[in-house]
C-alpha cells in the first residue's frame, strides 16, 4: 500500500494527482455555515481511554481514497490543501472522510501502518464512506475511538454522476455528535441523509440496497439477451420498461449502452460482486435465505473471472451471452 501526493486547487482550476493503490488529501473548507458547538454524551468503556472533547463544526477536512467516487465527492468540498499519509491527514484535520474500495483498503488507511488513526485524537472526527461489512466498520470504529476522537460510518447509496452532482444518499451510524457536526458537509455532497443508529446498521443498509441493486442488473439483463433471442428489438424492451411499474433510473440509463456492449464505468464490477458477497455473509449471519441474490452474485462471478471487473457492473450482461457459456462448458 502507497499513498501519494495530491493538490487540489479548485479556485485556480488545477489538479495533480500521482496514481496510488489510494490517494490522500487535506484541504482546508472555508465554510459559510454558522459556527456553533455540539455537546458529547459518548463515553468510554475504559478509564484510561482518552476523553472525547466538544466538537467544533470543523473548518479543516481532509478526504482519504479519491478514486472514482472519492474524487467527486472531494472535489465538492475542496479549495485548497495537500498532505502525503493518512496520519498527516487526520492530525491536520478536524474531521477525516474516508472512501476506500473494499474492507481491507479501509483497514489499512484507519489503522494500518501509518494509519489515520495515528493521527486521531479527543477533539477530532472520523467519517468512512466506504462500503464494508458491519464487523470492519465495528473494528476501525473501535480503534478511532480509543484515542478519544468520534466516529461515523457513512456509506453511499449512489455511483459516479450522482458523486459528480452531490446527489449521493447518505446512510450514518455511529456517534450522533459527529453526524450533527458534519451534517453541512454531507449536504453538499448529497441529496439526503439517514441516521441508523448503532455502528453496523450504516453498512448493513447499504449492502441490502447494493444486494437489491445487484440483482436487479442481472435480471434486466436476462431480459435484454431474452428478448434478442426471440427476435424482439431490446431497444423497445428498454422503452417498454421505461414507461411501466417496474421502471428505475438505472435501467433507462444504462439499457441502451449494455445492448451496443458499452459499459462506461460508473459502479465497478469487481465492486458490485464484493458487496453481493458481503450481503450474502450478512444474510448467513442471521440464518436468512437470499436465493436470488445468490445466483445473480454467480453471474458477477463469471463476468468477473472473463477480465470486465473494472468494467461497470452493466457488463454482467456478458456472462449471459453464449460466448462465455459456451467456454464455461468446455
Amino acid at each position: 500500500m502507497r499513498s501519494c501526493f495530491f493538490s487540489l486547487k479548485l479556485q485556480h482550476s488545477s489538479l495533480s494527482l500521482l496514481p496510488s493503490h489510494f490517494s490522500t488529501s487535506m484541504f482546508s473548507f472555508n465554510h459559510r455555515f454558522s459556527s456553533h458547538f455540539i455537546s458529547n454524551s459518548f463515553s468510554s468503556s475504559s478509564s484510561s481511554s482518552p476523553q472525547p472533547q466538544v466538537i467544533q463544526t470543523p473548518s479543516r477536512v481532509g478526504f482519504l481514497g479519491l478514486g472514482i467516487m472519492g474524487s467527486p465527492m472531494a472535489l465538492n468540498l475542496i479549495q485548497s490543501g495537500y498532505k502525503s499519509s493518512p496520519e498527516e491527514v487526520a492530525a491536520s484535520c478536524d474531521v477525516t472522510f474516508a472512501m476506500l474500495a473494499d474492507p481491507q483498503s479501509a483497514l489499512d488507511v484507519a489503522v494500518g501502518n501509518h494509519g489515520a488513526v495515528n493521527g486521531m485524537a479527543p477533539g477530532k472526527g472520523y467519517v468512512d464512506v466506504s462500503t464494508v461489512d458491519g464487523e470492519t466498520s465495528k473494528l476501525i470504529s473501535g480503534n478511532i475511538k480509543s484515542t478519544g476522537a468520534l466516529f461515523l460510518e457513512a456509506p453511499v447509496s449512489g455511483s459516479k454522476k450522482p458523486a459528480e452532482d452531490g446527489q449521493l444518499i447518505f446512510l450514518t451510524a455511529g456517534d450522533r455528535d459527529l453526524y450533527e457536526s458534519v451534517s453541512p458537509f454531507l449536504d453538499i455532497m448529497g441529496k439526503s441523509k439517514f441516521y441508523l443508529g448503532d455502528v453496523g446498521n450504516g453498512a448493513a443498509m447499504k449492502l441490502i440496497v447494493n444486494m437489491i441493486m445487484g440483482s436487479m442488473m442481472a435480471s434486466f439483463s436476462e431480459g435484454l439477451v431474452l428478448s434478442e433471442k426471440v427476435g424482439l428489438d431490446p431497444n423497445v424492451l428498454v422503452q417498454v420498461v421505461s414507461q411501466g411499474a417496474i421502471n428505475a433510473p438505472m435501467y433507462s440509463m444504462k439499457g441502451s449502452p449494455m445492448i451496443q456492449s458499452l459499459y462506461p464505468t460508473a459502479f465497478p464490477l469487481k465492486h458490485q460482486q464484493k458487496d453481493l458477497r458481503l450481503a450474502l455473509g450478512l444474510a448467513e449471519s442471521v440464518s436468512q435465505p437470499t436465493p436470488i441474490a445468490a445466483a445473480a452474485n454467480e453471474l458477477y462471478k463469471v463476468a468477473k473471472a472473463h477480465g470486465l471487473g473494472d468494467q461497470d457492473f452493466s457488463a454482467v450482461i456478458e456472462s449471459l451471452k453464449s460466448r462465455f457459456q459456451h467456454s464455461d462448458d468446455q
